[in-house]
């Protein structure tokens, strides 16, 4: 009995340890492709700033705001085809200061009828205890 509780305790403290802020980063991100490849854009959005300061780059160039991003994201993919499956590869993770860092990487969607990608930088900051992309580079 005693050796089952120590068994018990040991297994709560090691779920009970905190995620290195690398490893929180890396869960959002999956979270997103998760939500992108169940074609949920506003459960994707769960890992950007929701702010008016948030900032996008893309094709269209400079984009501010949470909600002017997903707006974007909706009209660009509008239906599960168009979004396809989403995959992240992550290059770079560097920390910038005690609560942000910058992740570099490439994105790529597999469709039905086509495929593409490109390259992301993405400037991430722990902000009320999560952490989020207060800015989003993506070609």
């Amino acid at each position: 009995m005693i050796a089952c509780l120590g068994f018990l305790f040991a297994q709560g403290q090691k779920s009970s340890k905190k995620l290195s802020a690398e490893a929180e980063i890396e869960k959002v991100m999956a979270m997103q492709e998760q939500a992108w490849n169940e074609g949920n854009l506003e459960k994707f959005m769960g890992g950007y700033w929701n702010s008016d300061s948030l900032t996008f780059v893309g094709k269209n160039g400079l984009a501010y705001g949470w909600k002017t991003t997903l707006a974007n994201y909706k009209k660009s993919y509008p239906d599960k085809e168009t979004m396809g499956k989403l995959t992240f590869t992550l290059l770079k993770k560097e920390k910038l200061g005690p609560e942000s860092y910058l992740v570099l990487g490439k994105w790529h969607l597999q469709r039905a009828k086509d495929e593409v990608g490109g390259h992301f930088s993405l400037t991430w900051k722990k902000t009320k205890g999560k952490w989020v992309i207060i800015s989003d580079h993506t070609s």
